[in-house]
C-alpha cells in the first residue's frame, strides 16, 4: 500500500479526520486507565505486603517487603511481557481493536480482584494474569494510532497517545490521596474501571483499512493454497534477518528504557516512607508525602511523555532518545543516592518524571516506524515483551539488594539498578533514523516457487 498520504500538504485542521480523532481519544483512555490500574499498585505495595505477610508466615520489615512486593511485581513485568507477544500476534492476525478490548477487560478485572488476596502468593498470580492483558494496550494501541494517523503528525499522535499512562498514574495519585485512608483493598478495588472503555472502544474505534485487507488477502491465500513471505509465522519473520535488526534495536531501547522507569516507579514511594520513618514522621504524613511526590512525578511524566513525539520530528529520533536518556540518567542520580532534601526532591522529581516516561514514549512512537504491517504489532510487543522479561528482574534486584548489600537502602539500590538497565541507550548506535519517513509497507506478495521451498526474503526497511 502507498504511503505517499503520510506527508500530505495541509494545516491540523484539514489533514486530520474525526475517525483519527476519535482512535487517539479511545486509545489514549485505555493506556490512562492501565497506567492508573498499574500506578495504583506501586502506591499501595507497601501497606499491602505489611498486612499480606504475617497471613503468608512471614514477618513484615523493610527487607521482606523489598523481596516478596519486588516478587509480585517481577510477577506483574513477567505477565505483561507474555500477554503483549501473545495479544501482539493475535492483532497481526485477527486485528487490533478485537484484541485490544480483550486486553483491556482482562487487566481490569484480574486487578481488581487483587483486593480479596489474603496472602502476598495469591495476589502475586492475580498480578501475573492482570499483567498478560496490561501488555496488550501500548504495543497494539500505538500501532493503531501509527497506521490510522497516515499524515505528518503521527509522531505527535502517538505521543500524545503514550501521555495517557502518566495521566492515569497522575490520576491514580490524586484517587491515593484521598481514599488512601481507606485501605490498599478498595484502591485496588477501583481499578475495575477500565473495564467500561471497551464499550467505547467497540462502538467508535474503527479497524484500520489496511489491516483489514491484509487479514483477507492472508485468508484468501490461504483458501487458495498460496503461501508467500507474508504468510510465514510472524516470529521466526521477526527474529531473522532483515527484520532481526529492528528487532533488536527496538528490544535495547525498551529493555533500558522500562528497567529504568519501573526501578524507579516501584520503589520512590517506598524511599519516600523510609525517610519519613528516619524523620520520625507519622504514618499519615509518609502517605501525604508519597501522594505529593507521585503526582510531581507523574505531572512530569505527562509532559514527557506528550512531548516526546514534537521533540523526535524537531532534532529526530536519536536526537530524542539521547536527551530522555540523558535526563533519566542525571535526575536519578543526584535525587536517590543522595537523599536531597523533601522541598528539593519535589523540585526534581519531575525531572526525573520527563525523562523517564519520555523514553518509554519513544519506545513506542519509534515503534512503528520499524516494522512493516503484517509484523507491526507483533514486532513491537515482541521487543516491549522481551524488556520486560529483563525488566521483571530490575523491582526485584532492587529489593533484593537493598536488603542484602545497602542495609535496606532502597534509594541506592534503585540508582544501581537503573544505571545498568541504562546501558540500553547503546541501541542507539544502530538505531535507523526515521524521522520525516513512511511508514514501512507490506511488499508485493510473492508465491513461493515451489512447496517447501524457502520463501523469499522480505525487503529491507
Amino acid at each position: 500500500m502507498s504511503n505517499s498520504a503520510d506527508l500530505a500538504p495541509g494545516t491540523w485542521r484539514t489533514v486530520i479526520t474525526r475517525t483519527q480523532w476519535l482512535v487517539l481519544a479511545g486509545t489514549t483512555m485505555g493506556w490512562a486507565l492501565d497506567g492508573f490500574a498499574g500506578s495504583l499498585y506501586a502506591l499501595i505495595l507497601g501497606p499491602a505486603m505489611t498486612e499480606l505477610l504475617p497471613h503468608s508466615g512471614i514477618e513484615p520489615g523493610t527487607g521482606t517487603i523489598g523481596l516478596y512486593g519486588g516478587l509480585t511485581v517481577a510477577l506483574f513485568l513477567f505477565g505483561w511481557g507474555t500477554g503483549g507477544i501473545v495479544f501482539g500476534i493475535l492483532a497481526d492476525y485477527f486485528g487490533r481493536v478485537r484484541v485490544l478490548s480483550a486486553g483491556i477487560v482482562t487487566y481490569a478485572v484480574f486487578t481488581a480482584l487483587a483486593a480479596f488476596a489474603d496472602t502476598w502468593w495469591q495476589l502475586g498470580v492475580l498480578r501475573f494474569v492482570a499483567g498478560l492483558g496490561s501488555g496488550v494496550e501500548a504495543p497494539v494501541g500505538a500501532a493503531l494510532v501509527a497506521e490510522v494517523w497516515r499524515n505528518r503528525y503521527r509522531a505527535r499522535a502517538c505521543g500524545v497517545m503514550m501521555s495517557g499512562y502518566a495521566m492515569g498514574f497522575f490520576i491514580a495519585a490524586v484517587s491515593y490521596a484521598i481514599l488512601g485512608g481507606y485501605g490498599w483493598r478498595l484502591m485496588m478495588g477501583i481499578a475495575v474501571l477500565p473495564a467500561l472503555l471497551v464499550y467505547f472502544i467497540r462502538k467508535h474505534v474503527p479497524e484500520p483499512p489496511e489491516i483489514r485487507g491484509m487479514i483477507a488477502a492472508r485468508r484468501a491465500r490461504r483458501a487458495s493454497g498460496q503461501r508467500t513471505e507474508q504468510d510465514r509465522f510472524v516470529l521466526i519473520r521477526l527474529l531473522t534477518p532483515p527484520l532481526l535488526r529492528p528487532t533488536l534495536v527496538g528490544t535495547a531501547l525498551a529493555t533500558g528504557s522500562l528497567v529504568a522507569f519501573w526501578s524507579v516507579s516501584t520503589w520512590y514511594p517506598q524511599v519516600i516512607r523510609q525517610a519519613a520513618a528516619a524523620a520520625e514522621l507519622s504514618p499519615d504524613v509518609a502517605n501525604s508525602r508519597v501522594a505529593i511526590a507521585s503526582m510531581l512525578f507523574n505531572a512530569g511524566g505527562v509532559f514527557g511523555y506528550a512531548t516526546w513525539g514534537f521533540l523526535a520530528d524537531k532534532i529526530g529520533r536519536r536526537g530524542a532518545f539521547l536527551t530522555s536518556f540523558a535526563i533519566s540518567a542525571a535526575s536519578v542520580g543526584f535525587l536517590f543516592p543522595f537523599e536531597p532534601g523533601w522541598k528539593t526532591f519535589l523540585l526534581v522529581v519531575p525531572v526525573a518524571g520527563f525523562g523517564l516516561y519520555g523514553a518509554l514514549s519513544g519506545i513506542l512512537v519509534y515503534g512503528p516506524e520499524l516494522f512493516p504491517p503484517s509484523v507491526r504489532a507483533t514486532g513491537m510487543a515482541l521487543y516491549n515483551g522481551i524488556g520486560r522479561y529483563f525488566t521483571a528482574a530490575g523491582p526485584l534486584i532492587a529489593g533484593v539488594i537493598a536488603a542484602s548489600w545497602f542495609g535496606g537502602d532502597l534509594g541506592l539500590a534503585t540508582t544501581c539498578v537503573v544505571a545498568v538497565g541504562l546501558l540500553g541507550a547503546l541501541g542507539l548506535l544502530f538505531a535507523p533514523e526515521t524521522r520525516g519517513m513512511p511508514l514501512p509497507s507490506n511488499p508485493a506478495p510473492v508465491p513461493d516457487p515451489a512447496p517447501g521451498a524457502t520463501a523469499r526474503s522480505e525487503e529491507s526497511l
